[in-house]
């Protein structure tokens, strides 16, 4: 069917060690606290009544480990790249006060410092998770990848001012729909813990 509505669950890992710190996280990692497991436990109940057929994480562990409490073992899972989180090159593990103070300051500035530009970011998800719902078997997909990545996916879809506004929680899951090869942003439910 080409024209089939299909559902995607993106959802950002729980809370990590580094974001309690305020550490740039990036392409390192670091494991999720006890509030991260509860926000990954919280998704495990958000999910129950709903059929997943597919599911994916970004490599980090921190996002797979989010995604196996949120499925517990109810189906198989693959882990890719190019879910990972924006790059920040030599700024990973370095306190947050270094970012820049708005979206549009992020545009560029890690480039030089090896790290990836919002834009490439926002293309690499929209290319990988176009490729994922466009596949035939995939109906009710879930993901689990990190805010800057989930922020620059939005972004290449529509303004992310007022869902920015409103926070870019650990936990919180977007829901999409995907139809004629375009996502629409439905909600986002961001669970209080």
């Amino acid at each position: 069917m080409m024209n089939e509505t299909k559902t995607l669950y993106l959802m950002r890992h729980g809370e990590t060690l580094f974001n309690v710190e305020n550490k740039i996280q990036g392409w390192c990692d670091s494991p999720l606290t006890d509030r991260g497991i509860q926000q990954g436990l919280a998704a495990h109940e958000f999910f129950q009544s709903i059929e997943l057929d597919h599911a994916y994480s970004s490599t980090a562990e921190r996002a797979s480990d989010t995604l196996e409490l949120a499925i517990d073992a109810r189906l198989p899972y693959q882990r890719l790249k190019d879910l990972r989180e924006m790059g920040f090159g030599t700024f990973e593990g370095e306190s947050e006060r270094l970012n820049p103070k708005s979206p549009k300051e992020y545009q560029s500035f890690f480039v030089p410092y090896g790290g990836e530009s919002s834009n490439a970011v926002g293309e690499r998800m929209l290319k990988t998770l176009t490729g994922i719902m466009s596949l035939e078997d995939r109906h009710v997909v879930l993901a689990v990848s990190h805010a800057g990545a989930c922020f620059n996916f939005l972004r290449m879809l529509q303004d992310p001012t007022e869902e920015l506004a409103k926070g870019f929680t650990n936990g919180m899951i977007f829901k999409y729909q995907f139809t004629a090869q375009q996502f629409h942003l439905e909600e986002v439910i961001r669970p209080q813990i």
